[in-house]
């Protein structure tokens, strides 16, 4: 019985049946390997254009949130971007409000009149430029000086006699609301009016030096 003949091309075909896989091949002009220069360089491109986007978004965030702020306040003050403080007898404060990093001077008509009227039978008016800064810069003294400054120019232009008005500014400080938020930070950026209907009387609380 021939039965070598028979085995031989079966143990051939289980041979082959059982030899495994080869891997696939890779084109190596196709390969890149993840620590080369240029696929470095793409991975910092890809963080630093996500962190761009991220801080993007803040940024947009942050100034819709100041701007809402702002238009909330415009529609408090519609009827008086200047408000008032009394003070006894014939002296008050009033105050103006700016939008950031502004020096443009804007009081409605109607609280216009009342504040023009107060300034011409004044002895005395001091106007005294803010800001909402954290640290003095000088960019920070500037706007608050020219504040002071944009005031006076808006009281003279009414008919003020220039020489009854004193400015002075503080950049820093001083402020009036919270500064920690949108809301108090736009109403400590403000010139305040101080309007005297006479004029400070002069008290020496000690004879002086002695020579």
């Amino acid at each position: 019985m021939r039965i070598a003949p028979l085995i031989c091309p079966l143990l051939l075909a289980l041979g082959s049946c059982t030899s495994p896989p080869k891997p696939p091949s890779v084109d190596p002009a196709t390969r890149r390997p993840v620590n080369v220069a240029s696929e470095v360089e793409l991975q910092v491109c890809k963080g630093e254009l996500q962190n761009s986007r991220i801080l993007a978004s803040e940024t947009t965030r942050r100034a819709e949130t100041a701007r809402s702020a702002a238009v909330r306040l415009g529609e408090q003050h519609s009827n008086g971007a200047c408000s008032r403080r009394s003070d006894a007898g014939t002296n008050a404060v009033y105050t103006i409000l700016f939008t950031f990093g502004s020096t443009d001077v804007m009081v409605p008509p109607s609280s216009a009149s009342e504040l023009i009227d107060r300034a011409r039978q004044a002895e005395l008016i001091v106007a005294r430029g803010r800001t909402d800064g954290e640290v003095e810069t000088a960019a920070e003294s500037r706007v608050a000086r020219e504040r002071a400054a944009a005031v006076r120019a808006y009281l003279v232009q009414a008919g003020i006699d220039p020489a009854r008005i004193r400015t002075s500014y503080q950049p820093i400080g001083d402020h009036s609301a919270n500064n920690s938020t949108a809301a108090g930070r736009a109403l400590n950026r403000r010139v305040e009016i101080e309007i005297y209907g006479a004029l400070p009387q002069l008290v020496a609380l000690n004879d002086g030096p002695k020579y």
